[in-house]
């Protein structure tokens, strides 16, 4: 162990934080369009299931297939494998938005009318706080999504735990493998640990039932 950090520590560090940045700005990127967007297709339910259909066949593209497609447009690098996760963390997000917006009973909006409030009160005051439960769990699934198939994001240059995975497959270290997967593991981990403190934060006192002790 000593003698694995001693040799690798930096490597390890590095990779770790270009995974870390990949990961975060593709989960920040797919939260802040789907969001709005799963918010939007409850008003515009014609289209809903059209645009749902569509997040749904992106992601049935494998992941180093998608990787491998950016590269005529965006090159190589952290850019192409950002875009590329940003389209995986979509639809989860997108879907559980707008199950969660769908499933809001209708007497909180009703009554959210009576009190004047206008669409967009109601959507950020009574609706979105109601349906962060369900929001979130989309979230916590595109987070371990993504930090799962950012280790592939190595193969267009884009660094991150992959580069250890993937050299220690080349070169038969079963070290470096263990070296870069255990660190993905636990910030999978980690991180859906923090998405569940804040979807606890977000919502409302009166919905979280057992949630707190």
């Amino acid at each position: 162990m000593q003698a694995f950090f001693s040799e690798y520590g930096s490597q390890l560090t590095s990779n770790l934080f270009e995974h870390i940045i990949i990961s975060f700005l593709s989960l920040l990127l797919g939260t802040l369009v789907a969001i709005p967007l799963g918010v939007l297709l409850t008003r515009t339910k014609k289209v809903a299931g059209v645009v749902i259909s569509i997040a749904s066949a992106l992601q049935t593209i494998p992941a180093l297939a998608l990787l491998t497609l950016m590269i005529p447009f965006f090159g190589v690098g952290r850019t192409p494998a950002i875009i590329a996760l940003f389209i995986y963390s979509l639809l989860p997000i997108l879907r559980n938005t707008y199950i969660g917006m769908e499933n809001v009973d209708p007497n909180y909006v009703d009554v959210a009318k009576g009190m004047g409030m206008t669409n967009i009160q109601s959507i950020i005051s009574v609706e979105l706080p109601i349906a962060v439960p369900t929001i979130m769990a989309g979230v916590r699934l595109a987070a371990t999504y993504v930090i799962a198939w950012a280790t592939l994001a190595s193969y267009i240059g884009a660094g991150g735990l992959g580069v250890l995975i993937f050299s220690g497959l080349d070169n038969y270290q079963p070290e470096l493998i263990i070296g870069g997967t255990v660190p993905a593991i636990l910030l999978a981990i980690i991180v859906d640990y923090l998405l569940e403190k804040l979807e606890t934060f977000l919502t409302p006192i009166s919905l979280r039932g057992g949630s707190e002790q």
